[in-house]
């Protein structure tokens, strides 16, 4: 039995920090970190049952063209994913009357739906890029027995060498099926969405190689880390991917990260129309959710 210090469950069975009973979340969930986000989403659902605030948190579930589907938003950063990632899988995974873990788990499948900027001149500022790898360069996974290939080791001695960092950064798979879905583009399709290996940071200023006032503490950064490796070149940077593709992988869930790419680290440009930038990539993941054959 999980003690109630280590699961907190609200007087109303909510989990704690989403706010959420285990029937108000549908298996196929979409996240995004900006909560202002929420609603960008579901106002094109056809019908919405559950509207839940709390914190940066804040939770729509409905039905689109016929799919149940939950939008939560996370804020930014790893940490939180870890928060949301922990409280998602015991909605599904931990019966909260007898506080044990249920004997037939579920496997949620979860798409992130944010913004990133590239770090190769070859990728422009407004396009759609889904995270095949992701490698994440806080320390999370410090706190966790994640397994590593020789493969992802090797990765990541590369990059702990090129970035000057004292901890090991972990590399960690979207789920393939997911991958090939929203990547497979159709000829009549104006939208595109290309493959991408994106760095995940612990902050959006020094960590992502920018320099406002304070100095970063490797000099050219970018140009250390993006083209380091060979047949792995790293593509964009973003606070989260690699958080929920580690998480997914430890508790068993179908993770995908889609970013809307808002600047070009190496041309120095930033997108003109950022909101439409989103939009596109929220209308090519609704469309796409629902496109897909096998059930979510």
């Amino acid at each position: 039995m999980i003690p109630s210090s280590e699961l907190i469950i609200n007087p109303n069975n909510s989990i704690y920090h989403l706010n959420l009973q285990p029937a108000q979340l549908a298996d196929t969930i979409i996240t995004v970190g900006d909560p202002e986000r929420v609603p960008s989403v579901s106002q094109f659902f056809d019908s919405i049952e559950v509207k839940i605030h709390k914190r940066e948190f804040i939770t729509h579930t409905g039905i689109y063209k016929g799919k149940r589907i939950s939008v939560i938003s996370t804020g930014m950063g790893t940490d939180n994913v870890e928060v949301l990632m922990t409280e998602l899988d015991a909605l599904v995974n931990v019966d909260f009357k007898t506080r044990k873990i249920k004997e037939k788990l579920t496997s949620l499948t979860i798409i992130r739906v944010g913004t990133s900027g590239s770090i190769q001149e070859s990728i422009p500022v407004g396009t759609l890029l889904a995270s095949q790898n992701a490698v994440g360069m806080d320390t999370l996974m410090q706190f966790y027995r994640l397994e590593q290939s020789q493969k992802e080791q090797e990765i990541s001695q590369k990059i702990k060498e090129n970035a000057k960092v004292d901890f090991n950064p972990y590399i960690v798979s979207a789920d393939e099926n997911l991958v090939n879905h929203f990547t497979e583009n159709h000829s009549d399709n104006s939208i595109k969405m290309i493959k991408g290996n994106t760095l995940t940071c612990p902050g959006f200023y020094a960590p992502q190689g920018r320099e406002v006032r304070l100095k970063p503490q490797t000099d050219n950064y970018l140009d250390k880390i993006r083209n380091q490796i060979k047949g792995f070149p790293l593509t964009n940077m973003e606070m989260e991917t690699a958080g929920y593709y580690a998480m997914g992988r430890l508790l068993g869930h179908k993770m995908l990260s889609l970013n809307a790419i808002l600047a070009n680290r190496i041309t120095h440009q930033f997108s003109e129309n950022p909101q439409e930038e989103v939009n596109n990539l929220i209308n090519y993941t609704l469309e796409k959710i629902t496109t897909y054959q096998n059930d979510f």
